[in-house]
């Protein structure tokens, strides 16, 4: 996998990751869109640490800047 993501779209992602686990575990989203939100927060961390989004690839976006000499 090649990554598509840059530092600043993963640090967003965690952050916003670390607001919808807040929102679950201090109780003010509960029932069934709590657990879609910390499941959403949970594929958003995990994309973050690898650094790829398959949804980018689909979309054709690309936040990772070049390399200078790469194609």
């Amino acid at each position: 996998m090649k990554q598509n993501m840059g530092s600043a779209d993963r640090i967003l992602r965690i952050i916003i990751a670390a607001v919808l686990a807040w929102l679950y575990f201090s109780g003010t989203v509960t029932g069934t869109l709590g657990l879609i939100l910390v499941v959403l927060g949970g594929v958003f961390v995990l994309t973050s640490l690898i650094g790829f989004c398959p949804l980018y690839t689909i979309f054709g976006i690309n936040t990772c800047p070049r390399k200078e000499g790469s194609k």
